[in-house]
């Protein structure tokens, strides 16, 4: 099947995926500015930060100070993230755009890592959630299967797995009247193949045709755009990325789990393919080496040095 989209959406995550596991510290005025620039290169979903004990994380320490400094811009969502109801308490007295989502590991020892609980006690946990998302006015627009290529603690991951994840997930919605928008299917640990995107996601289409997926991709072995590419033949037009390819899953168990698909490695393959994003690539590279030089250290995007093509065209004739 290859049916490439027109357009694709890309959700940044760089400001929680990248400083919740950089050594740091961070200052939180840079980390602010970072989401500030994000925010007008074109891009319309900017997660800024995860709510999540900073004991654990002790670079989201500052959540919501950076939540309540950011200057907003209209027509972006500067949005957050949280495992489990403590966070989200936190979260909606912050002013970002805070919606819910249920999710699942596929892996019961990645689910005991990343929420301190398994798969059935997290069950349990979604739905204390989504009570309280109903009982706030809270709108449930995703789902997320973590894990869903490969796991480093429980191994191979099978595709009929994830398909199980999703029905549990979709019957988990329909139990509570919600309608999801979405359901992200992540390679959380870098896992994934093109060939392991292809029969994933040809299992999920199986059984529900019509059901919109995202990807969220991690690049630890340099698949990570191919991945997307297959994505891509076979229809999904939602993603989730990094800018620069900042950070990692710091409960990977393994120190070496790369942040997401590069965001302006990815808006630079979809506009060479003639696929839209509605994304400034020229303006994206320098929030790339903002990052980089936030961080202190070189980061793995590759067209953020390399630079686009913009400047070479006028001439090329």
């Amino acid at each position: 099947m290859s049916d490439l989209p027109k357009r694709i959406e890309i959700h940044e995550e760089g400001p929680r995926e990248g400083f919740q596991i950089e050594a740091g510290p961070i200052a939180t005025h840079d980390k602010i500015r970072f989401c500030e620039a994000l925010a007008e290169t074109g891009l319309h979903d900017v997660q800024c930060v995860s709510f999540v004990d900073a004991r654990r994380v002790p670079g989201m320490a500052d959540a919501v100070e950076v939540a309540r400094g950011i200057r907003k811009r209209p027509n972006v969502l500067y949005t957050g993230i949280a495992l489990n109801l403590r966070g989200y308490e936190r979260a909606v007295q912050t002013p970002l755009h805070i919606t819910g989502g249920i999710q699942m590991s596929t892996s019961n020892t990645f689910s005991i890592h990343n929420t301190n609980k398994d798969n059935a006690e997290t069950l349990v946990e979604q739905r204390r959630q989504l009570n309280f998302f109903r009982e706030s006015g809270i709108a449930v627009e995703s789902a997320i299967v973590m894990t869903a290529f490969g796991c480093n603690f429980e191994g191979e991951v099978a595709p009929e797995t994830v398909r199980d994840c999703v029905g549990k997930l979709l019957d988990l919605a329909e139990e509570y009247s919600i309608v999801l928008d979405r359901v992200r299917i992540a390679d959380t640990v870098g896992w994934a193949s093109p060939a392991a995107v292809q029969r994933v996601v040809g299992t999920i289409r199986e059984k529900w045709p019509d059901l919109k997926l995202a990807l969220h991709l991690h690049d630890t072995r340099g698949t990570g755009i191919a991945n997307a590419l297959m994505g891509m033949q076979m229809g999904i037009s939602s993603f989730d990325s990094s800018c620069a390819g900042l950070g990692g899953c710091p409960f990977a168990g393994h120190k070496g789990a790369a942040g997401n698909i590069c965001t302006e490695d990815l808006v630079f393959m979809a506009h060479e393919m003639g696929i839209e994003t509605g994304i400034d690539l020229d303006a994206l590279i320098e929030c790339a080496r903002m990052a980089e030089d936030i961080v202190g250290h070189p980061l793995p995007g590759k067209v953020m040095h390399g630079g686009s093509l913009s400047k070479f065209r006028p001439g090329a004739h």
